[in-house]
């Protein structure tokens, strides 16, 4: 545990360099508003606007459907254009409501901060809740469901995910040296709710202006560390992380919370402190658009439901023509045939490429080398989980644990035969999962 990280893992190349020295800059929206109903994990938000409504910036305009789901409001002043299905970047039509922009931004009339001192416990959560608050570094779980556990008194970490692994990304690292006060804050509002918990701020040792200005920042705070974690993919990963800050393994069928700890990212962090301390709804990402196809690079703060069109026109467009268009990072994000889908909650990247390295691979029988395994975060057998996977043998599959892969692409970044053993695995899981929801 001396270098604070996990058995596994790569070092692909991170492309950090095109972007990480670009300030955020605020991308203000020309064309029409489009909120996809399901930007979260959990029940689609319902409408509670209609065709021809009038709607200002800040305003509901979809209410929370179920226990696990979140409220969505409007990011610009305008009028309810249409609710109809409509693409996002996983290919899927998703029911949501689309806004035609007025260009004015008129904002609604913010309600009255109750001051810190004088919230309860179920106050904050009800506020966090009512922002809309989800988890913004890619899986969209409610916020306000993952700071209520059930046993709230054996919560002993609460650990902001600073590490930002995925290569190319570079929106958190901007986040955390330009509002820094915001991240620690948004930390401290969560160690409000869990009396026995101790913070930690989990960075990357690639980020050392980061971590040295947080220890800064934190260095009379009893209660909060800055912990520099190796450079490694990936280290972000929830159970990765948890081991590499605390020493606490956890398994697939387990909750962080089973091992008394709450994990949240960057931007979630800061939104609970817009949320709870500014008295602000989550309507704004920061979105790195990036990639050696784009003229500019660069991290832009973007208001939710923006299309992606506009984020490529703002970053200087393409200087040359993508071959790979990617929403999120290299490992893990979904590759886009269109770019006229919406930014989300969980939006964090758009990355466009000038080669495919991926659709020119040839693969080829395996030659049993064992790569896969040694970079295999899980510590399961990939080669082995994907001829399973390949064969539908649901029963070899799960005895050999195969719903601990936790998706990563190590195993097929590695594989000298090319074999796309993420991917193949990957869609057993997801039949696995949707056989256990029903």
């Amino acid at each position: 545990m001396a270098k604070l990280t996990f058995a596994g893992g790569i070092h692909p190349y991170d492309g950090k360099d095109l972007s990480k020295d670009k300030p955020i800059r605020e991308v203000l929206p020309k064309g029409d508003l489009v909120y996809p109903l399901s930007q979260h994990i959990g029940a689609p938000a319902q409408p509670i606007v209609k065709n021809g409504d009038r709607v200002l910036a800040g305003q509901v305009i979809a209410k929370e459907g179920g226990f696990v789901s979140a409220h969505i409001y409007a990011t610009v002043s305008g009028t309810v254009k249409a609710i109809e299905p409509r693409r996002v970047v996983t290919g899927d039509n998703v029911m949501s409501i689309v806004v035609e922009n007025d260009g004015l931004y008129e904002e609604v009339k913010w309600r009255k901060m109750i001051p810190f001192e004088e919230l309860t416990r179920e106050d904050k959560i009800a506020i966090i809740r009512e922002a809309g608050i989800v988890g913004m570094g890619g899986a969209g779980f409610p916020t306000a469901v993952k700071l209520s556990p059930k046993e709230p008194d054996n919560i002993e970490y609460v650990i902001v995910n600073c590490a930002e692994c995925e290569p190319y990304l570079t929106s958190d690292y901007r986040k955390m040296l330009e509002e820094p006060e915001k991240l620690i804050g948004g930390l401290k509002v969560s160690l409000s709710l869990f009396e026995n918990a101790r913070g930690i701020l989990a960075v990357e040792d690639n980020k050392p202006d980061c971590i040295a200005l947080l220890k800064k920042l934190v260095r009379d705070e009893d209660k909060i560390t800055v912990k520099a974690l190796k450079t490694k993919y990936p280290q972000g990963s929830e159970r990765q992380l948890i081991y590499a800050a605390t020493g606490r393994a956890i398994h697939a069928a387990m909750l962080p919370a089973d091992a008394g700890c709450v994990v949240n990212n960057v931007d979630t962090v800061i939104s609970i402190y817009n949320a709870v301390i500014g008295g602000r709804p989550l309507m704004y990402r920061i979105v790195t658009v990036t990639g050696d196809a784009i003229a500019d690079p660069a991290n832009f703060k973007v208001r939710i439901g923006t299309n992606y069109h506009e984020l490529v026109e703002a970053a200087g467009g393409f200087k040359e023509k993508p071959v790979k268009i990617i929403s999120g990072g290299p490992m893990m994000g979904f590759g886009i045939f269109d770019l006229d889908v919406p930014t989300t909650k969980t939006s964090s990247a758009l990355l466009c490429l000038t080669k495919d390295e991926v659709s020119a691979m040839e693969p080829s029988a395996c030659i049993n080398c064992g790569k896969c395994v040694e970079v295999c975060p899980g510590r399961v057998v990939p080669r082995k989980l994907a001829d399973y996977a390949e064969h539908y043998d649901e029963e070899a599959f799960l005895k050999n644990n195969g719903m601990e892969c936790c998706e990563c692409g190590c195993c097929s970044y590695i594989c000298p035969a090319k074999r796309p053993l993420t991917q193949v695995i990957k869609s057993m899981r997801k039949m696995q999962l949707a056989k256990k929801k029903k």
